[in-house]
C-alpha cells in the first residue's frame, strides 16, 4: 500500500505516519511546516518507505505528482488554535476550504481508493445534546470551526458527486505526545506542561469544572486506519474515548498548584462525543484510559521544555481578541 499524509510532519499527522509505516506502508508526507516540526519526523530519516515533501497542499499543480500511485489519503493539514483564526480569518478559510478542495482534487484526478479527512468536534459550538451526535447541529462559534467544517462539506460534496470514496472524522480533544508547542495560546496539556516544567501554576480556565473529552492520539490515528481499511464510505463520525473528564482531574494526575484565569466565551462547558456510529460501522472504540495517557503525557514532557509558559497576564493579552469578538 502507498499511502499520503498531508500535515504529516504535524502533531496527529506524525502519528499516523508512524501507525502506517509500522502496518507496511510506503508513506509520502506533504507539509509546509507553517505548524508541523521536522522533528516529529526525525526519527524516520533513514526508513526506505518513507519520503517527505515541503510543499504548501493548497498548491494543486505542484501537489499532483505526489499523488501518483496512492491508495489511501489522509488529510490533516490545517492551520489550529482559536485566537489566530479570529484574528486571520481569510488564512484559516483557504487552508480548510481552499486546501481540501486541493487535496481532493489531486485524489480524484489520481484515482485515489480512499480519503480520510480529519474533522472538528469543534462544529458542535455549545451542542444542546450529550453525548453528542453526528445529527446535532452545526454551529461553528469562531472561524478556526468553521474553516474545518467548510473543508468536511467539502470532502462530503467530492464524495457524493465524483464517488470519491471518503470519510470524515470529527475529533474530540486529542492530546498525546508531540501536541504543539507553538507561541500561540492554545491547547490546554501543552499550556499545563510547560507550566509544570517550569515550576510554575496551572492556569485554570473558570472554575475548572468544565469537563472534555480527552482521546489518546494512538486511539485517533488507530480509527484514521480502520476508516480507510474499511469499505464504509460518504460517512461523518464522532472520534473520542466515551468519557469526559474535568479540567480539575486533569490538575489533579499533573499535580501542582493552580491559579484561575476568566471563562472563555464561545466555550462549551462539556465535550462529549456519542461515538455508537463508529462502533457499529469500524467497531472502534479508544483503548487507552485518561490516567494512563496522562502518565505517559508526563513521561514524555521534555518535549515542551522550549514551548511558552503563560501566565495569567500573558493569556489575558493573548485572548483579548476572543472576548472583544465572541464576548
Amino acid at each position: 500500500m502507498r499511502s499520503l499524509v498531508t500535515g504529516g510532519a504535524g502533531f496527529i499527522g506524525s502519528h499516523m505516519v508512524d501507525l502506517l509505516l509500522a502496518e507496511g506502508h510506503e508513506v509520502v508526507v506533504l507539509d509546509n511546516l507553517s505548524t508541523g516540526h521536522l522533528g516529529n519526523l526525525s526519527h524516520l530519516e533513514n526508513n526506505s518507505n518513507f519520503n517527505f515533501h515541503e510543499v504548501d497542499v493548497r498548491s494543486s499543480e505542484e501537489i499532483k505528482p505526489y499523488f501518483e500511485g496512492v491508495d489511501w489519503v489522509f488529510h490533516f493539514a490545517a492551520l489550529a488554535d482559536i485566537v489566530p483564526s479570529i484574528q486571520r480569518p481569510l488564512g484559516y478559510i483557504r487552508a480548510g476550504a481552499d486546501a481540501t478542495v486541493s487535496v481532493l482534487e489531486a485524489s480524484r484526478l489520481s484515482g485515489v481508493g480512499r480519503f480520510v479527512y480529519a474533522a472538528s468536534s469543534s462544529c458542535y459550538g455549545i451542542p444542546d445534546l450529550y453525548p453528542t451526535p453526528e445529527s446535532a447541529e452545526i454551529r461553528p462559534q469562531y472561524p478556526y470551526a468553521l474553516a474545518k467544517n467548510m473543508g468536511e462539506q467539502c470532502v462530503m460534496h467530492w464524495a457524493r458527486i465524483y464517488n470519491l470514496p471518503s470519510v470524515s472524522l470529527r475529533l474530540f480533544n486529542v492530546y498525546g505526545p508531540r501536541a504543539r508547542t507553538t507561541g500561540t495560546y492554545g491547547a490546554v496539556f501543552g499550556v499545563f506542561l510547560a507550566q509544570k516544567l517550569a515550576g510554575q501554576p496551572f492556569t485554570v480556565v473558570g472554575d475548572g469544572t468544565q469537563t472534555r473529552d480527552f482521546t489518546y492520539v494512538s486511539d485517533v490515528v488507530k480509527a484514521f486506519f480502520d476508516a480507510a481499511y474499511a469499505s464504509v464510505s460518504s460517512e461523518i463520525m464522532n472520534v473520542g474515548s466515551s468519557q469526559t473528564y474535568s479540567i480539575n482531574r486533569l490538575v489533579e494526575l499533573l499535580e501542582g498548584d493552580i491559579t484561575y484565569v476568566p471563562k472563555r466565551p464561545g466555550e462549551p462547558d462539556c465535550t462529549f462525543a456519542d461515538i455508537s456510529k463508529i462502533k457499529k460501522l469500524l467497531d472502534w472504540s479508544a483503548k487507552v484510559s485518561f490516567e494512563e495517557g496522562v502518565s505517559l503525557m508526563i513521561e514524555n514532557i521534555d518535549y515542551w521544555r522550549d514551548a511558552p509558559v503563560w501566565d495569567p497576564s500573558s493569556i489575558e493579552d493573548a485572548t483579548k481578541e476572543w472576548f472583544e469578538y465572541l464576548g
